[in-house]
């Protein structure tokens, strides 16, 4: 690659790395926000709950308008907007405040995101080169969220409210950045510049609804649980008689008829659910149950990071000797067993206990990420891949909130009383959450993976030329 490529690999990977860093540093400092705040657990899931909502319900629209009104217009402008209400969350006093605050950075996250993913997708050409800086991309989101684990654990110990302020400052240097190196974006047509607002509005609407309905079945009523997964079903179906009707619409549904991209984003959907949910819980049992600090928390699920290394290092010569599609399957198959390995967990673990399965969940998310990534966006037009990468974030994040709701659903409706014992048996009951996900995406990836009896497979998860032998890979073309 050349100087000029490098600089604009490292401003993405620069926000990639913030997004990162913001998720896991908030994470960690949960515990102390409910504390200053007195927010209860399904209030303090809607702080994650809230970015990931709006990250995913307006995922497609920030791609689409990446494709239409330029990458790195869109990269630059949303950056900023990151960069605000990333503070402003600092400046809370009350649970409604932070969560609308975590919503609108999540919405801006929506935008910022697909726009550079975009850019690397057009600025580098597809094969070799363009698997190497999706993987070196992958990697740093990993290493930003592993940082963020400690960092935020340093923050957090001085007030939480530093979590939100640290990332202004790498923000801005950023910005400064992408305006030096992030060439500008050829200018679009007039013709067909319009965002498909409605079918935004229904897709956003159809998430939220869903995600309400799964978080409220634990304490509402079940006509009233039906009523909201109703309308949220609706909404979805609404966005689907949209789109096929619309001249410009957000998804152009005929880029659904690739089977390889619809198992990618099924699959990524499934594994979010289960990497967030389990997450979630364990910084619950680490604070709350077992009495560590937020910087002792940090420091035991910092093994997670090892997908940082992973992902740039090793993961593209596995790649390049078994596929994507066989390295994405394999990961489903390691995380299910690191979520099967923590259902016995007891009040009196060691961290020895704990170790196998947060060092199994940071080899799973190498094995998963980057090839996913690569697959989500391999083979589809210039002009669409704005709307690919949203797809695919679209998805990680509606499969973050799910599983985020659907293990407080568990925990709330598990957990009798505040006893230690009450306690540890809601957490047994909501891990079945992340384990459940996970066997469903290895049942999905495994739909489309028939064994092959010889020849070579490329770094795509292709037969090499001259190899007859028909493969299909999981979630590759």
């Amino acid at each position: 690659m050349s100087a000029r490529e490098w600089g604009v690999l490292f401003v993405l990977c620069g926000a990639i790395f913030l997004e990162g860093i913001d998720v896991a540093m908030l994470n960690v400092a949960l515990p102390s926000i409910r504390a200053d705040l007195g927010l209860s657990t399904g209030s303090l899931q809607w702080v994650m709950s809230a970015y990931v909502l709006g990250y995913g319900g307006f995922m497609l629209v920030g791609g689409r308008a990446a494709d239409l009104f330029g990458r790195r217009q869109m990269f630059v402008f949303w950056l900023s907007a990151f960069l605000l209400f990333s503070g402003l969350g600092g400046f809370a006093t009350e649970g409604w405040m932070l969560i609308a605050a975590r919503f609108v950075t999540g919405v801006a996250a929506a935008f910022m995101t697909p726009a550079g993913l975009s850019i690397i997708t057009t600025s580098f050409e597809e094969g070799p080169q363009r698997n190497r800086a999706l993987l070196i991309y992958s990697g740093t989101a990993a290493g930003g969220f592993s940082i963020g684990l400690v960092v935020g654990g340093l923050l957090a110990a001085v007030g939480w409210r530093w979590v939100f302020f640290a990332p202004v400052a790498l923000s801005a240097l950023i910005l400064l950045a992408a305006l030096a190196f992030v060439p500008k974006s050829p200018s679009p047509g007039r013709s067909g510049r319009s965002v498909d607002l409605a079918g935004g509005f229904t897709i956003t609407a159809g998430i939220v609804l869903i995600v309400l309905g799964v978080e409220r079945a634990s304490h509402t009523g079940l006509a009233a649980t039906a009523l909201t997964l109703g309308a949220g079903l609706a909404s979805l179906l609404a966005f689907l008689v949209i789109e096929r009707r619309s001249a410009n619409p957000l998804v152009r549904l005929g880029i659904l008829r690739s089977g390889a991209l619809v198992r990618a984003n099924l699959v990524g959907l499934l594994f979010a659910a289960g990497f967030f949910g389990f997450q979630f819980l364990v910084v619950l049992y680490l604070q709350e149950l077992r009495g560590w600090s937020t910087l002792q928390t940090s420091f035991a699920m910092i093994v997670i990071g090892v997908d940082a290394v992973l992902s740039p290092l090793l993961v593209p010569r596995l790649v390049a000797r078994f596929g994507n599609g066989r390295l994405i399957l394999g990961g489903l198959l390691i995380a299910s067993l690191a979520y099967a390995l923590f259902l016995p967990v007891g009040a009196d673990w060691t961290y020895l206990a704990m170790l196998p399965s947060l060092l199994l969940l940071g080899i799973a998310f190498a094995l998963a990420y980057g090839p996913l990534t690569i697959v989500a966006t391999e083979g589809v037009k210039e002009e669409e891949q704005g709307l690919a990468g949203g797809l695919l974030y679209t998805s990680f994040q509606f499969g973050a909130a799910l599983g985020l709701s659907a293990t407080t659903a568990v925990n709330v409706a598990a957990t009798a009383s505040s006893a230690p014992a009450a306690l540890l048996d809601g957490y047994r009951a909501a891990l079945w959450v992340p384990l459940a996900a996970a066997l469903l995406a290895v049942l999905v990836s495994a739909f489309g993976v028939r064994v092959r009896t010889g020849g070579t497979v490329t770094a795509s998860g292709e037969p090499a030329a001259g190899d007859r032998t028909p493969v299909e890979l999981p979630v590759s073309r």
